[in-house]
């Protein structure tokens, strides 16, 4: 129904905006991707999803169209809410779920407040195929890819530094260089970590 929003940024949080249209302040709630990407002028266009339940209507904000296709499917398995499905986006970018679920990682997803270990595996069953097809991974790379970056991320645990904060700086390394292998992305993440 309302697929986009442009206008001016009333009001900025990190789980809501306001944007004035025309006279008329719309509340979409918003991921904290999209939070940090909101631009600093007051002009801004959100790409829009609006989910309706008996009692209410509540409007969904996002930064990019991708961001927005990767709340779709997530809202779409069983289990999987709009609020969780914005808690993922938060805690992920939409590429980092994009990566997991393609590669099968129910670890990383569990990691996501509200997501268990049932929900994680029903999260990659329902989505994997639809994913590599919307997004055209290729699964191959994926899986090479995640082994090395696995491989890395226990090494540099062992070393003593924190999984989260390792797995971001393999994760911006693996974008530069894809077909990075385990010593590269380890000297590289020490340079970074």
């Amino acid at each position: 129904m309302i697929t986009q929003i442009r206008g001016r940024l009333v009001e900025k949080n990190p789980t809501y905006v306001v944007v004035d249209c025309n006279g008329v302040g719309y509340l979409l709630h918003i991921s904290l991707n999209t939070f940090s990407a909101l631009p600093s002028d007051e002009n801004v266009l959100l790409y829009t999803h609006l989910n309706i339940r008996e009692d209410a209507h509540t409007l969904f904000g996002f930064i990019s169209k991708t961001e927005r296709e990767v709340f779709r499917l997530l809202t779409s398995v069983s289990g999987v809410g709009p609020s969780t499905a914005r808690t993922m986006l938060s805690s992920m970018t939409s590429e980092e779920i994009q990566q997991a679920i393609a590669s099968e990682n129910v670890a990383l997803i569990q990691t996501v407040k509200g997501i268990g270990a049932k929900t994680a595996q029903r999260v990659i069953v329902d989505l994997k195929d639809k994913i590599l097809k919307t997004f055209d991974i290729d699964e191959v790379s994926v899986s090479q890819s995640n082994t090395n970056k696995e491989e890395a991320l226990s090494a540099l645990e062992v070393l003593g530094f924190v999984r989260k904060q390792a797995d971001k700086v393999l994760t911006n390394i693996l974008k530069e260089n894809p077909s990075a292998n385990v010593e590269t992305l380890l000297k590289e993440a020490l340079k970074n970590l």
